[in-house]
């Protein structure tokens, strides 16, 4: 049967797709639905019809699976944000650990059996809401000219207005109203997309949950400030902020440019501090307790990049440290370091650490983590990991190498001190640059561990890593965006003895 545009279908669903879609068919014709849930029978018109198959919008539920649940946030369907809030949370996490396992058998060619052997369940939250620390919500007007912020609908610009998020911390509805009614009480205009006009875009907020600090970054359209500040009225919308419980910085990030960048790279504090701070714990994965005397604390700037989940973290980098089975004596490579997280984790257990990212302010702020927690064994270099690992592997001592180069040349044990033990890895979510992954089968460290938030990437790389010689050990989902389709996880690889 041949379906057309607007058709209305009757779907029994299935399968889960990756993006979250119910997947299910109708005469032998497959329709993907989003916002249906599996175990579902839906009513839903299709949007566009190709040969075999069809994408179609959820109109009624007939029928409600038993893994439907009633979603917190009235704006699920609409926002962009949550894919899977309908789905009952333990189905969640079983849609996410097969989403894993699928990529590795189908992308990364590993057997049902290798998988069953070294894949250990996911790590899942107690309570997944209210569990991001960082949120960034456009600025925009609605038809009455009033200033709005919210989130963008699914795959467009276009706002879908409120100022409530149950990722996000529930202060941040009230530092989202302060800046509105300055908005509006001060005729402060919205940036617009289409003519480049306006001056706020977006409203950059980040939370420290265990310091209890709050930054608020307001992203503006202005290539100069006045005689008064970067905003009109500032001095109104300062007292206003600063006011709120915890608020420790207010800062401003200049981007004038027609992109869909949301952060400029020059920013300015306009009250408190440049930064806030924020601690992260080490835990016993094996008996999820915290260990105590290894608190890490980090200094999180508008631009850092910082895991948004702080209590999942703390699990996901002490899965990667327990993986690293670190005794004291190994010499461990971070790469895409980023400030420092992992790093300062692993040098707590090693015997040197080296981190090397490719952008320079993250450099700047691992070195000042480093300082801040009094860790004098990890250094960080600004680089390609794949140009970096082989300068110091054969002693280019040149530019910004040569200092711990020159220490290590008077060690007796400098190729020791030189060569990888364990080399970590945390890549954005295009996974490793190819030259990274043949410089780390060069580097032949003991174990490699992989720490991944996109697991079809993960899986070709993987199947790169045991084609030159390493075996896949362990496998272990982490759950560090409760209802997203988004799942982190770290693997363990271990060199193969030679033949």
């Amino acid at each position: 049967m041949e379906y057309r545009k607007n058709d209305m279908v009757t779907v029994d669903i299935e399968d889960i797709g990756m993006d979250g879609e119910g997947i299910g068919k109708a005469e032998g014709f497959t329709f993907f639905i989003k916002d249906a849930v599996i175990g579902d029978r839906v009513e839903a018109k299709v949007i566009k019809s190709k040969k075999n198959y069809a994408y179609a919008r959820l109109e009624k539920v007939v029928t409600p699976s038993p893994f439907r649940t009633t979603p917190k946030c009235p704006l699920h369907r609409a926002c962009g944000g949550c894919q899977i809030q309908a789905m009952d949370y333990e189905r969640q996490l079983k849609f996410k650990q097969d989403k894993v396992k699928n990529n590795l058998l189908r992308i990364g060619g590993f057997s049902t059996e290798e998988l069953d052997r070294v894949m250990e369940p996911i790590v899942g939250m107690e309570e997944p809401f209210r569990y991001r620390n960082k949120a960034q919500y456009p600025i925009g007007t609605d038809k009455e000219g009033n200033p709005v912020a919210g989130f963008y609908a699914g795959r467009t610009h276009s706002i879908i207005a409120g100022t409530q998020c149950y990722l996000g911390r529930e202060e941040n509805q009230e530092i989202l109203e302060t800046i509105l009614t300055y908005m509006k009480e001060n005729h402060v205009p919205a940036y617009e997309e289409e003519n480049g006009k306006g001056l706020i875009r977006h409203v950059l907020i980040r939370n420290g949950f265990l310091s209890g600090e709050i930054m608020v970054c307001l992203v503006i359209n202005c290539k100069k400030p006045s005689a008064f500040g970067y905003l009109p009225a500032q001095e109104k919308l300062v007292a206003a902020l600063s006011s709120i419980p915890g608020m420790t910085s207010v800062s401003v990030s200049i981007n004038t440019e027609k992109t869909n960048v949301i952060m400029g790279r020059d920013i300015h504090t306009i009250w408190g501090k440049d930064t806030i701070t924020d601690t992260i714990r080490v835990r016993d994965m094996e008996h999820d307790m915290v260990f105590t005397g290894k608190d890490l604390t980090f200094s999180i700037s508008p631009l850092s990049f910082y895991q948004v989940n702080p209590l999942q973290t703390e699990k996901l980098y002490s899965l990667a440290l327990q993986y690293a089975g670190l005794t004291g004596k190994e010499t461990v490579w971070d790469l895409y370091c980023g400030i420092g997280t992992i790093s300062l984790f692993m040098a707590q257990a090693a015997r040197q650490v080296y981190g090397v990212e490719i952008v320079p302010q993250a450099i700047l702020d691992a070195r000042d983590n480093a300082r801040l927690n009094g860790i004098s064994n990890a250094a960080f270099y600004v680089g390609k990991a794949e140009e970096v690992l082989p300068a110091f592997y054969n002693g280019d001592t040149a530019g910004v190498f040569s200092d711990v180069l020159n220490r290590i040349e008077q060690t007796p044990d400098k190729n020791t001190a030189l060569h990888p033990d364990v080399i970590v890895v945390d890549p954005p979510r295009k996974g490793c640059d190819e030259a990274c992954l043949n410089t780390m089968l060069m580097m032949q460290p003991e174990r490699i561990v992989y720490v991944s938030c996109d697991s079809a990437t993960l899986a070709r790389d993987l199947r790169i890593l045991c084609d030159g010689g390493y075996e896949l050990k362990k496998v272990r989902p982490v759950d560090q965006f409760a209802h997203t389709v988004h799942v982190e996880t770290v693997c363990l690889l271990s060199r193969k003895s030679p033949v």
